[in-house]
């Protein structure tokens, strides 16, 4: 169970109530848990690749039938935890925060686990092949702002979202306020223009960006196509504030109650969808929509204070984790695959153990990130000092309703 709502103290003069005067944001258990399944789906993406081969099935058919299952799962994946780092940052901000406070907070949530996995790869594989004008974008998290491949995607792969994530943090600060004053009306027509954001992004791509060379991953578009349209963080902002803006007609009361079952019936077909359009449209375009309802969906439970599988104590340990499960899931997998097991392929039962094993390494290795990096980390210096700027310097009205 959440948390019971509670009365706060009234607001201080000068900073504007939430979106409810009355009651502070609830906590978010299940949508916790359900950042471990998204996790889980970017880590058995990358378990199918057939290049470098992380597949473990030797019959052809069989690995190929799994590669196409999981071939937009990490896709989905990224897009999850994009709409939800802008859900949950303005679900939880403060009025009382300070732009200098929250970007320490932030930076010291990504980067000790980013530097602990970057130092980690060096040293097992990346550092012999990786060449400074790689490794050393990749270390400060600007690699995805780089069109050429073999720096977007260096040394731990997955590395490339926080690119992303740090543009949104950078970002946040100056975002909140405009979208706080939002008028409640208006808030469906800017998430709708945001999903048309997307959609003519991919659309840009697809017609004006030549399609060759492939990528090295033999995927049908090109490597600068596939840097546009995916990892190129300034279009990935189109998520995020989408998350803001979902959070908001949370808050607001104005998200109409979607079952669970029922929003998990349509991320599934989100997700079929996604695996029979254009290929740059399966990037977010087919799941966008399912995803945002998903996370609404279940932060509405959540505020309800409905117990659901994904709020247990378990799931709970597992979302806390995901965060270094994510990071290391390449790291165990391709020096697993390649310098452990030397590329061995197996038959269903032994591909299956197989990654049965890697999944719990990986998640081992993540908790090591959590509870020796992450968390001690955050104890010594996450605490603000002194008085800093606030995140929202002007008083914005008291009713965002009535704002522009």
């Amino acid at each position: 169970m959440t948390a019971p709502l509670h009365v706060p103290p009234g607001p201080r003069p000068g900073r504007a109530p939430l979106e409810d005067p009355v009651r502070r944001p609830a906590p978010l258990p299940s949508l916790t848990g359900l950042r471990f399944i998204a996790a889980a789906l970017v880590f058995f993406f990358h378990s199918s690749f057939f290049e470098p081969l992380t597949n473990p099935f030797a019959d052809r058919g069989l690995a190929e039938g799994f590669q196409w299952l999981f071939s937009k799962a990490g896709w989905m994946g990224v897009s999850f935890f994009f709409v939800l780092s802008g859900f949950v940052l303005t679900w939880s901000s403060r009025r009382d925060d300070t732009v200098t406070g929250f970007w320490r907070r932030r930076l010291l949530k990504i980067f000790p686990n980013h530097i602990a996995m970057w130092a980690l790869a060096m040293l097992l594989f990346a550092g012999a092949a990786t060449p400074l004008t790689a490794w050393l974008p990749n270390l400060f998290l600007v690699h995805s702002w780089f069109p050429q491949h073999d720096i977007y995607i260096s040394v731990n792969a997955p590395s490339w979202s926080l690119c992303s994530e740090l543009l949104f943090y950078l970002l946040f600060p100056f975002l909140i306020g405009p979208v706080r004053r939002i008028r409640t009306e208006r808030l469906w027509g800017w998430a709708g223009a945001m999903v048309a954001g997307m959609v003519a992004l991919e659309f840009a791509v697809d017609l004006l960006v030549p399609a060759q060379p492939r990528t090295p991953e033999g995927f049908p578009i090109s490597s600068l196509q596939f840097w546009l349209g995916y990892n190129f963080p300034p279009g990935r902002l189109f998520e995020f504030v989408l998350g803001m803006l979902l959070a908001r007609l949370v808050l607001a009361g104005r998200f109409p109650r979607v079952p669970l079952a029922g929003a998990l019936a349509l991320t599934v077909g989100g997700y079929a969808l996604a695996l029979n359009v254009p290929f740059l449209y399966g990037f977010t375009v087919a799941t966008i929509v399912p995803v945002g309802v998903l996370v609404c969906a279940v932060a509405t439970a959540d505020m309800r204070g409905e117990r659901t599988l994904l709020s247990g104590r378990v799931m709970r340990w597992l979302g806390e984790v995901s965060f270094g499960f994510y990071l290391a899931q390449y790291v165990v997998l391709y020096y697993g695959r390649t310098y452990v097991l030397h590329d061995r392929t197996y038959g269903l039962v032994g591909g299956v153990l197989e990654l049965l094993v890697l999944l719990l390494v990986t998640l081992a290795l993540g908790w090591l990130l959590m509870v020796c990096v992450e968390r001690p980390v955050m104890r010594r210096w996450a605490r603000p000092r002194g008085r800093r700027r606030p995140l929202e310097p002007n008083a914005v009205p008291a009713d965002p309703g009535r704002a522009r």
